[in-house]
């Protein structure tokens, strides 16, 4: 008789913790918070954190093609040259890369070349010459604290730095952190 108050008490034990871990909220209730929280986590990381955008054109081909889709870091403020960046100047988006900082002095040679504090740039992946748009920018260019002289890999005809002139912090988005080739879908 012991024995059976034993297994009783061990029962009634059981279900008053299954009881107790049962949730107030009905399943749907937990799917919609659940989904609620998704949600909220994606909004803040995709409204702060990483930004995403079509390239707007050819202009970095060939390492970025016209509508790959970029991934980009908003909090990143540390650019350095050769970095790929998202920026609007006058209300424009582009994509380009960093050629110099701030501090530095940038020209373009006669033989299109590019010159950065005086010495001229190895740039091994991009295929064409650099040449200067007439009009728009005086060279040499001296950017100060918190300026970039930003160019497209494509030099032929892009809207880069040589349009639109330097580059403040405050017009750059974010740096590039990944492609996705969106070509042929």
């Amino acid at each position: 008789m012991a024995q059976n108050k034993k297994q009783t008490d061990n029962i009634n034990d059981k279900k008053q913790k299954n009881e107790k871990k049962k949730s107030p909220m009905n399943p749907i209730q937990i799917f919609l918070l659940n989904f609620l929280t998704v949600i909220t986590v994606l909004w803040l990381l995709f409204g702060y954190v990483v930004g995403v955008i079509n390239a707007p054109n050819s202009d970095m081909s060939p390492n970025i093609k016209s509508s790959d889709l970029l991934l980009y870091y908003k909090l990143y403020k540390n650019y350095r040259a050769q970095d790929v960046v998202v920026l609007v100047k006058n209300d424009t988006t582009y994509v380009g890369r960093i050629v110099a900082v701030g501090g530095d002095s940038v020209d373009i040679s006669d033989s299109e070349r590019l010159i950065v504090n005086g010495n001229m740039v190895s740039e091994p992946n991009i295929f064409g010459d650099t040449p200067r748009f007439e009009g728009f920018v005086q060279y040499p260019v001296q950017l100060g604290d918190n300026e970039y002289f930003i160019l497209c890999d494509s030099r032929g005809g892009s809207e880069d730095s040589r349009y639109y002139g330097t580059v403040s912090a405050d017009d750059i988005r974010g740096k590039v952190i990944s492609i996705v080739r969106r070509s042929n879908l």
